[in-house]
């Protein structure tokens, strides 16, 4: 366990510090991160799992990882391999692989319980008699008439609707509490509806399940997890979990709130996440403009760029919006020392280098990464006729342009010195090739020849390049704070979202690439080979830009 610095702890682990303190968990501590199976995990997940198993990590403890598997109609096995994947993609090791659907016998003999001590009901209302009856924030509930049933009626109701006796809808378990509690979820909430579903584990056993409130911090307490650690939005449900808790006389599991990660120009709903899924405004839970932890990972982010991020956003109590490009620093940050440095060019004219042998082919060595702890070089073919990027060369350049234009001179990356000295248009005027002479002293690390320049671009050589597709990501919403749009927020998606570049020239090198490799497209930015690359087509995603052009643009 690492040394604990008092100045460096949030309020959660003050809290752990003096519970170990006070001699409070001779056996350590317990977390649980609880994902349910009904959509991939995303940037926020990402900050709960970050602090329940980090929390474990730094006081000697450990974290179950629980699938809170109690709705059949939209969880699927996908799902939790997808989480499985996520969880170990970020670095953590789970003590314990659990459901609540585990329980699901436990639950039920909670639930029997809690009708042999009157604390219980079954309901035959609907769902829009049952709205009713709860009142308002301001107005008492009022009781159902069927709130009084006996306790033997009741378990013979109840084993009932577990025998599959009724259809959907028909009954209901609520607990019963107070219809004029202030906390509206203490106005005989509900316990177990039927649901005649197959479930993704259990299968065709039960038909009856139990809500999300009821199974929630029983499974806590059964497991005997020391620090329930939820998102702000369910502090109004502790007092039924520590009621529900209280009256079965089980270990007491306490929860702990903390303030959700809310992500700038993004949505972090899973409803809306599916949405965007079904309606296919996206490509899938794993597309890169998705805040899905998979689909970050697609998009070229690393594991340690994102502990990183979370580290660096805290844990507070107050929700708040944190700008996307803390995220983006956080990955370049990693990235600038791992990324290997290779040149793509993008927007491709020709350079021709008219003194350079044309039946001649060189091997430049060029450094890897000059931020690496230890430098490697590579070899890259280099000939008379290059590629080089549209924008490094201009008709009529203005005073400070320190790239191509008739009479100026550049360094190519890695090689020489060329002087442009002519170039060549198109009926229309558009610039289809530059004319340059290259100055043999000049070749890189054995340059002699005494010319100082203060331009370098990058190039491939044309012989030897090989096409390939770039994908250039941005914000998926035009909006900062998308908390408010509601099912509105279709209307807000980003147009320039995603940018497809459908023919660009990367040197050969490259046909090696792997997946998910780092990799900085000099001058460009940082790209990851993606999935669905082949032999006969590489494809790019563009991780991140090289600079914060977003925060230049809002500046505007």
């Amino acid at each position: 366990m690492e040394e604990l610095k008092p100045k460096s702890l949030n309020f959660l682990e003050e809290i752990v510090q003096e519970g170990i303190a006070s001699g409070k968990y001779p056996q350590g501590i317990l977390t649980r991160f609880p994902p349910e199976p009904n959509g991939y995990l995303h940037i926020g997940h990402a900050k709960s799992i970050c602090l329940n198993f980090g929390l474990a990590q730094r006081f000697g403890g450990g974290t179950n990882l629980r699938f809170d598997d109690t709705n059949p109609v939209t969880e699927e096995t996908e799902y939790v391999e997808s989480i499985k994947k996520d969880v170990s993609w970020l670095g953590f090791t789970w003590a314990n692989e659990l459901y609540t659907s585990d329980y699901f016998e436990d639950l039920y003999q909670f639930a029997e319980k809690l009708i042999t001590l009157s604390f219980a009901y079954v309901d035959d209302s609907t769902a829009a008699e049952i709205a009713a009856q709860k009142g308002t924030p301001t107005t008492p509930g009022t009781h159902s008439p069927f709130r009084n049933r006996s306790v033997e009626e009741n378990l013979t109701l109840f084993r009932d609707m577990r025998a599959g006796k009724y259809a959907d809808g028909e009954k209901v378990l609520r607990a019963k509490i107070d219809m004029a509690h202030p906390n509206m979820h203490m106005r005989d909430p509900l316990m177990y509806r039927i649901r005649h579903v197959k479930h993704h584990r259990s299968g065709d056993k039960w038909c009856i399940y139990p809500m999300y409130d009821f199974a929630h911090g029983q499974s806590d307490s059964i497991e005997e997890i020391t620090h329930s650690i939820c998102t702000l939005e369910f502090d109004v449900h502790r007092p039924l979990y520590d009621w529900f808790l209280d009256k079965l006389g089980i270990f007491p599991s306490h929860q702990y709130e903390f303030a959700r990660l809310n992500l700038s120009h993004t949505v972090m709903s899973k409803r809306k996440l599916l949405q965007l899924v079904n309606e296919k405004v996206v490509n899938g839970w794993d597309d890169p403009r998705m805040p899905t932890i998979s689909g970050l990972r697609r998009r070229g982010f690393t594991p340690a760029s994102i502990r990183n991020f979370c580290e660096r956003i805290g844990v507070a109590k107050r929700d708040n919006l944190i700008d996307l490009s803390l995220l983006e620093f956080c990955i370049r940050e990693d990235l600038n020392k791992s990324a290997d440095r290779v040149m793509a060019v993008l927007d491709p004219i020709k350079l021709v280098i008219t003194n350079y042998p044309a039946d001649k082919t060189e091997d430049l060595q060029i450094e890897n990464n000059p931020e690496a702890e230890l430098i490697t070089k590579r070899s890259v073919p280099f000939s008379n006729e290059l590629y080089i990027e549209r924008d490094d060369f201009m008709i009529d350049p203005p005073k400070k342009f320190f790239r191509l234009g008739v009479g100026l001179q550049v360094r190519l990356k890695g090689a020489y010195i060329v002087t442009c000295t002519d170039f060549i248009t198109d009926a229309e005027g558009n610039v289809t090739e530059v004319h340059a002479e290259y100055i043999p002293e000049s070749k890189s690390g054995q340059d002699t020849s005494g010319v100082s320049v203060k331009g370098t671009i990058h190039w491939v050589s044309v012989a030897h390049a090989v096409a390939a597709e770039v994908r250039n990501f941005d914000r998926l919403l035009i909006v900062e704070d998308a908390s408010e749009l509601g099912d509105d927020f279709l209307k807000f998606i980003n147009p320039e979202s995603l940018q497809i570049v459908p023919k660009v020239y990367v040197e050969p090198g490259l046909k090696e690439a792997k997946e998910g490799q780092a990799l900085q497209f000099i001058r460009k930015g940082y790209y990851s080979l993606d999935p669905d690359s082949t032999s006969d087509k590489l494809v790019f995603n563009r991780t991140v830009t090289l600079k914060d052009t977003w925060a230049k643009e809002k500046a505007k």
